[in-house]
């Protein structure tokens, strides 16, 4: 990793972490030298072999599973940080779910509008309040949203309202914490090669996409890690209520 980018010595916790855009962010802050806790729900063989792979670049890793929607998990994965850790200094939330099924608002049952608003919202509130109370001065909290919390999505209403709750959350957040020099940004991704899209992928589908994108193709997980770590850097010290696009261009056609 470039010295521009050494985050030597800095501590970070990155939800989701076992798979997809956080493995990604976690591998790659543990690349820049920051010490990687993950949190994870249920892929327990994947979390082993992403802290296995950091181990390896030399750093201290380490992950906790839990289902993020319940307060106790919550507190039970930043209480694993308070004891892995000498203090907190990053915080990337990128946990959550998209439930591929197309059903449009009129007919969406309570329970999938309830479900995606507990992993996507509520227990993002619940790490983002534990996360200020442990977070050093200085340190950075990056949460990864979605292009359609800025869009919308059609059949998928749940889950823009989710995402585009998050942008609003970050913008009064980074006021709270400012005072501190911490920052408060959003990554939005767009379509990303990942396990949960890949239900949208079927057939011609991802042609269609494809096709959609300005830059011509979905995004692999490490060009949203980068953009994340970023964030997470010196570089981005006076960037703060900010929601970085990265989705290829996609929010420039209709």
């Amino acid at each position: 990793m470039n010295g521009v980018l050494d985050l030597t010595g800095r501590t970070a916790l990155v939800t989701g972490g076992s798979r997809g855009v956080g493995r990604a962010t976690a591998l790659l802050l543990a690349r820049a030298g920051a010490s990687v806790g993950i949190g994870y729900r249920s892929r327990a063989e994947e979390a082993r072999a992403t802290v296995r792979e950091m181990k390896e670049l030399g750093v201290h890793a380490w992950s906790q599973p839990g289902d993020l929607t319940r307060p106790e998990a919550v507190e039970e994965l930043f209480g694993r940080a308070d004891r892995e850790f000498e203090g907190l200094d990053l915080f990337i939330g990128n946990h959550g779910v998209w439930p591929p099924e197309d059903v449009p608002l009129a007919e969406m049952s309570e329970e999938r509008w309830r479900r995606t608003v507990s992993v996507n919202l509520d227990s993002v509130f619940l790490c983002c309040r534990a996360a200020a109370r442990r977070l050093r001065d200085g340190g950075r909290v990056v949460l990864v949203g979605s292009t359609a919390g800025q869009r919308g999505e059609a059949h998928h209403g749940d889950y823009a309202a989710t995402k585009g709750a998050l942008g609003a959350l970050v913008k009064g957040f980074s006021g709270e914490l400012a005072p501190r020099g911490i920052t408060v940004n959003c990554v939005a991704p767009g379509w990303i090669d990942t396990e949960m899209a890949a239900p949208a992928y079927q057939g011609e589908e991802r042609r269609r996409i494809e096709a959609s994108i300005p830059l011509g193709r979905v995004a692999s997980p490490e060009d949203v890690a980068g953009p994340i770590v970023f964030l997470c850097s010196p570089l981005a010290r006076h960037v703060t209520g900010e929601i970085l696009n990265v989705n290829g261009g996609a929010v420039l056609v209709g």
